[in-house]
């Protein structure tokens, strides 16, 4: 395996700080087992999981918005 990379606490903390400036998070629950389902299928395809999650959520957005399906803030 490769080598490890310690990572400094300020380096930590420039991190996290970059991420909640410039990322929302989101809390996902799913019934147990489907998360190593979908590891498996992230992983397959190359991705992380999510990259995959975030590809998935955009495009059954803009399957949806191709069908008509209405659109946030458009009742």
């Amino acid at each position: 395996m490769g080598e490890e990379t310690k990572v400094s606490k300020a380096q930590q903390k420039a991190v996290h700080k970059y991420v909640k400036a410039n990322y929302d998070r989101l809390d996902l629950t799913m019934p147990k087992g489907q998360k190593d389902t979908i590891k498996a299928h992230a992983a397959a395809q190359g991705e992380s999981v999510n990259a995959f999650i975030n590809r998935a959520i955009m495009e059954a957005m803009e399957r949806d918005k191709a069908a008509g399906a209405p659109q946030e803030g458009k009742a």
